[in-house]
């Protein structure tokens, strides 16, 4: 496995998506996973097949051979990379629906969950 072979992608302007980041890449014991702002000339290119107004909707994640999954698509693949993960990719592979909706709800309420564990400066979805 090489160190950094997976690229997440996140929203460089939310203070809840750093967080989150903050804490997927502490878990991220193997050195697997390689931050890139969504926002940043090289995330704009890892993310060319996506429509630019579909690209702040959530999180992705580069697989090595460029394969992109966005929101709850992206757990299983992320969580297969985590160390003791696996299990876990494999609930969020079997509910694909509800590892979705799971995603939209807490990406829908970003807002509110970062004033609770103290981040003021957290961002909502656009709604289209």
């Amino acid at each position: 496995m090489t160190p950094r072979d997976h690229t997440v992608l996140y929203d460089s302007d939310c203070g809840f998506c750093k967080w989150s980041l903050d804490k997927i890449l502490a878990w991220d014991r193997e050195d697997r996973l390689r931050p890139v702002a969504i926002q940043s000339p090289e995330g704009q290119e890892l993310l060319a097949g996506v429509p630019p107004e579909k690209r702040l909707d959530s999180w992705h994640l580069v697989e090595p051979g460029g394969r992109v999954s966005s929101a709850g698509d992206g757990a299983p693949p992320l969580a297969r990379v985590l160390p003791g993960g696996r299990p876990l990719a494999f609930v969020f592979a079997r509910f694909p629906r509800a590892t979705e909706r799971a995603y939209r709800f807490v990406a829908g309420h970003r807002d509110w969950f970062a004033r609770r564990i103290g981040i003021d400066d957290a961002c909502e979805l656009k709604r289209g």
